[in-house]
């Protein structure tokens, strides 16, 4: 059987997790190191499927597969653990579908939490149910808060009969700490051909008809998706409105008014993004680019979105003006 064949474009690190198999030498941790939308999850589910096949009995194999398969889908399988970054919201622990399911507006960026990195401490603490070996996924590792990466430094030293995987953008995303215990699997960006393969087979091959789009995800099919998804979110009115830039102090200090009150933390990232694709498209300013780049940081790092914005625009007005 044929398990990583849901994997396009990722042919190095579909091979390196295939010798890993075939050679009995799982690690004990590994981090999925690329851009986001380009396959890394749906790899560690692939990765995941075939181990945990190869725990069963021959006999049962044919037959449990499918069960199997389904289970990662849905991430309840015993011995899986999947994390993902959270947002608190009355005290509780959502994710970020949950927080867009229910409304919530979001200030800042979902992250990896202490509690839950104390949660996989507790998951390990027993010997896997069913399979060979337990798994831990941990998506957007490069969220976790100081205090969470140095919990789980523990972890990775010792992590019993288990594997931790941590999916990240890059390696310079992490601690030096945490890269040391792990195996670096690389993803990369996928060619053209890729992305038309991903988006038609996705159902998405409307996107291909929108250059702005492909230029914004730069290989990563997810990426695509996501821009796509945000463009037809957001009105067209809105859209024209952000897409001129402020001439004076005035309508910077509106405009930055307006993403506020309109957009959570998540879509403002991905406005900061486009703008930057389409600022340089439209006026090739290497200013502005660099301007939303260090935004997009500010946003990261939990500044004030109102005036991460104000002081953003008023520069672009005050540049504009000179």
């Amino acid at each position: 059987m044929e398990f990583f064949h849901p994997v396009i474009g990722q042919e190095k690190a579909v091979e390196l997790l295939k010798q890993a198999v075939a050679q009995n030498r799982i690690a004990p941790a590994y981090l999925f190191a690329g851009s986001d939308g380009i396959g890394r999850s749906l790899t560690a589910s692939c990765f995941i499927e075939l181990i945990f096949y190869n725990s069963l009995p021959p006999e049962k194999r044919v037959e449990k597969s499918a069960a199997i398969k389904k289970r990662i889908q849905l991430r309840n399988h015993p011995d899986l653990l999947w994390l993902e970054p959270t947002y608190l919201h009355n005290g509780e622990r959502i994710s970020a579908a949950e927080a867009a399911e229910k409304g919530v507006k979001r200030k800042a960026p979902p992250q990896i939490r202490l509690e839950q990195i104390r949660e996989v401490s507790q998951f390990l603490g027993r010997p896997p149910l069913e399979a060979s070996r337990s798994f831990v996924v941990i998506e957007q590792a490069e969220s976790m808060a100081e205090a969470a990466a140095n919990g789980l430094l523990k972890t990775l030293e010792e992590p019993g009969k288990a594997t931790i995987i941590l999916i990240a953008p890059a390696v310079e995303s992490l601690l030096p700490t945490l890269i040391s215990r792990c195996q670096r699997i690389p993803f990369t960006r996928l060619n053209s051909a890729a992305m038309e393969q991903v988006l038609t087979q996705t159902g998405n091959q409307e996107i291909l008809q929108h250059p702005e789009v492909l230029a914004l995800a730069a290989g990563s099919p997810g990426e695509a998706i996501f821009a796509w998804q945000q463009l037809q979110a957001i009105p067209e009115e809105f859209l024209n409105k952000v897409r001129k830039v402020p001439q004076t102090l005035r309508q910077a200090l509106d405009l930055a008014r307006d993403i506020d009150k309109d957009l959570d933390t998540e879509a403002q990232l991905w406005l900061a993004d486009y703008l930057q694709q389409y600022y340089w498209q439209e006026f090739c300013h290497q200013g502005m680019v660099e301007k939303l780049e260090r935004a997009k940081k500010l946003l990261q790092k939990y500044a004030q979105p109102r005036l991460v914005w104000e002081v953003t625009f008023m520069e672009m007005a005050k540049s504009f003006v000179a």
